[in-house]
């Protein structure tokens, strides 16, 4: 199976763009366009980003910057202990930020940070704009929270303190935020807000229900496998999204390994 040739990982503290329609990204979406089995896995960490960026789907009125689940990322770059190397790196160095998607399964995102200020530009502009009462709020949070904490969550006391740095922080300030999604309040501890990328739930509704049909699909089968080709142009009839974008998925997570055969690459359902 051919592998897109590796590259060294970042070594320059300079921010890489996301990829945008300059040569070297159009040359990536033209590899990327063949088959799922010839593209299945890298030797770089940053080249299956970058690629699978451009793979995200776009569904229709739903506007949402791309990313890329950790599960599919896992299962394109081989060594896992150093694509969680190059993540923590790569968030330390403010590249991406990683969510953690509130999915009810141990979903993570990452998100390309050029891709997250827009996403978080056009939300606030959605929710009603910078000219509504409090929306100070946007302008601290943009400037002193999201380049000063790159974890997934941050506790209450935290992040007033850092919006403290704007000016006095209230709990309209707070109700702002997440209602422009950019926030949300854990369920266990209400003291603790994930970061969060606004305006995902239809691609989160569409990610169960896809991992489902796919699951049943492969179920429904004698030997509980398919050619992985011949899955790929299936027609999700529960899920708006991409069948290679929730194959990646399933294959990362355990769900469903590959088997190579003569006649191609198998998927398999994972057998406890």
């Amino acid at each position: 199976m051919a592998e897109p040739s590796s590259s060294s990982s970042l070594s320059s503290k300079k921010r890489p763009r996301s990829p945008n329609n300059n040569d070297e990204h159009r040359q990536g979406r033209d590899q990327i366009c063949s088959s799922l089995e010839d593209n299945l896995t890298f030797n770089d960490t940053m080249i299956a980003l970058q690629l699978m960026r451009t793979q995200f789907p776009k569904l229709e009125k739903v506007v949402v910057e791309p990313f890329i689940l950790q599960s599919q990322l896992y299962s394109s770059v081989k060594d896992r202990t150093q694509v969680d190397r190059d993540l923590e790196s790569f968030k330390k160095d403010k590249i991406l930020r990683i969510f953690k998607l509130s999915s009810g399964q141990d979903d993570h995102a990452i998100m390309f940070m050029d891709d997250y200020l827009n996403q978080v530009t056009f939300s606030i502009k959605r929710s009603g704009g910078k000219d509504q009462d409090g929306s100070e709020v946007f302008e601290w949070f943009e400037k002193y929270v999201i380049p000063s904490k790159l974890d997934v969550s941050i506790n209450q006391l935290e992040l007033c303190s850092l919006l403290s740095r704007g000016g006095d922080v209230t709990d309209k300030h707070i109700t702002l935020l997440m209602n422009a999604g950019l926030l949300t309040r854990q369920l266990i501890d209400p003291n603790i807000y994930w970061f969060a990328i606004p305006r995902i739930g239809p691609i989160l509704k569409g990610l169960s229900q896809g991992r489902k049909e796919i699951l049943s699909l492969l179920n429904r089968k004698k030997y509980k496998e398919m050619l992985l080709s011949s899955l790929e142009k299936t027609k999700l009839r529960l899920s708006p999204l991409d069948t290679r974008f929730l194959l990646r998925d399933l294959i990362g997570s355990g769900q469903i390994k590959t088997v190579q055969t003569p006649t191609g690459l198998l998927a398999r359902i994972t057998r406890d």
